[in-house]
């Protein structure tokens, strides 16, 4: 039972290492919107103690600092990194005999005038409106630009909403990261 406690805490501690050694490569940090605007904040406070630079354009960044985690910032990550452009298939015979193109034509009638077979997708749904997987107040978590894994998280919530509180919060948040920096 004591060798597994040694194993454990032996992989415990390189986890550590190998965490420190993510975080010790961020050098430029774009901070996305927060609840509160606690975004407005952070960067102050980062800038004012040159931890990290800071960024105006998300695609210069190594990582981003979010209050989100889950399906919101992969949204909001595709929309900085678009996915390349899937490749267009080689155009087909530009002749098609002409009963081809009727058919082709009967079809497309055929579903304008009927409703069930048009677009099924649901338009109402935003995408993880029904998770509250992300929406945890009080936690901040720097994301790696490239890997998209988490590199540092902290739990600091506002006892308020004024911007005393927020400030503070926001100074705290720089201290523990600034600690982690430091201590890894």
């Amino acid at each position: 039972m004591d060798v597994m406690k040694r194993l454990l805490l032996l992989l415990s501690c390189t986890g550590a290492l190998l965490g420190g050694a993510e975080l010790s490569g961020v050098h430029t940090v774009y901070v996305l919107p927060m609840s509160k605007g606690l975004d407005q904040y952070l960067v102050n406070r980062l800038t004012n103690d040159h931890l990290f630079q800071m960024v105006t354009d998300p695609k210069l960044a190594d990582a981003f600092l979010t209050d989100r985690v889950g399906e919101s910032l992969q949204t909001k990550l595709e929309e900085i990194f678009p996915p390349p452009a899937p490749e267009k298939p080689a155009p087909a015979e530009k002749a098609e005999p002409t009963a081809a193109k009727a058919s082709k034509a009967d079809k497309d009638t055929d579903s304008s005038s009927n409703p069930m077979l048009g677009d099924t997708v649901n338009k109402l749904t935003v995408a993880g409106a029904n998770s509250s997987f992300g929406r945890a107040k009080g936690t901040v978590f720097l994301v790696d630009a490239k890997s998209r894994q988490v590199v540092w998280s902290v739990y600091q919530l506002p006892k308020g909403s004024s911007a005393k509180e927020l400030d503070r919060t926001a100074s705290d948040i720089v201290s523990r990261l600034k600690r982690d920096l430091k201590g890894k």
